[in-house]
């Protein structure tokens, strides 16, 4: 099973450079979109296929927002995470399978300034709390944008960006909870140097030079670990300020499968 995690920074942009394209060449089972910034009427392109689609869309229109397309049929859909303090601009996504949660997250961008940390700091415990809730009753896989570089591996310029926002000790120590929780940051699992990255500022020639930072993970409970066959990053794949990332899971059971359909938290 072959998962794909991609901050697309619009969805109508993305379709404009070949996100259609993108998909039908990676052929994934899942894939999980954030920032899609649209409401459900956009994603219909995305439904013509094999997909599936699910939407979580910000109140704000053109902000934010998670979307999940798989071929699997999902037993039930969650849109964010029951509490009203972070559940305004769609965040967060989940999709039960038979054997795992899938949830979709994209996590407060902490602001320039750091205007927006205390909060980014609530949202992470709240965060950890809800995935923690959904792991007492089958695995988790989680995965987005989680706009942290965990540890000086995870960006092209550490000493620089001390204290920054992305790179400060509360957002690292947030990161930091996950893994002490047990979940395994699976790219780690393969790929322990430096030089993975996942975002690159617009910067004249920062993604040339692979000047990045990795910000957007998949992350899976103790007990999928085993299942896990690979991690991996799509930089090559262009569209976005992101790139895709990605894992792949040996199968535990047959899929279902269902009529195709769209769904979203707004009609």
């Amino acid at each position: 099973m072959k998962l794909i995690s991609w901050n697309v920074n619009g969805v109508r942009a993305a379709l404009r450079y070949g996100l259609l394209d993108y998909l039908a060449h990676e052929r994934a089972d899942i894939v999980c979109l954030q920032e899609t910034r649209c409401h459900i009427d956009a994603m219909a392109p995305l439904a013509g296929g094999s997909y599936h689609v699910f939407l979580n869309p910000a109140q704000k229109a053109g902000y934010s927002g998670t979307a999940i397309l798989s071929r699997i049929v999902p037993r039930v859909v969650f849109y964010g995470i029951g509490l009203p303090e972070h559940d305004q601009e769609g965040r967060v996504l989940t999709a039960e399978f038979d054997d795992f949660y899938l949830v979709n997250v994209y996590v407060p961008n902490a602001k320039d300034g750091l205007l927006r940390l205390p909060y980014r700091q609530r949202w992470d415990g709240a965060f950890l709390a809800y995935v923690r809730a959904l792991e007492e009753s089958k695995p988790v896989v989680f995965c987005g944008d989680l706009n942290v570089a965990h540890t000086p591996f995870d960006l092209a310029r550490p000493k620089q960006n001390v204290g920054n926002k992305g790179f400060t000790d509360e957002e690292r120590a947030g990161f930091a909870a996950y893994v002490e929780a047990g979940f395994c940051d699976t790219l780690r699992a393969f790929e322990p140097g430096p030089g993975h990255y996942t975002w690159w500022s617009r910067v004249a020639g920062a993604r040339t030079r692979n000047i990045g930072w990795r910000i957007d993970y998949f992350l899976v409970s103790a007990a999928l670990r085993p299942r896990l066959k690979a991690a991996f990053i799509r930089s090559e794949v262009t569209g976005s300020d992101h790139c895709p990332v990605g894992i792949e899971l040996d199968e535990a059971s047959a899929p279902t499968t269902l009529p195709l359909a769209l769904d979203s938290s707004a009609s």
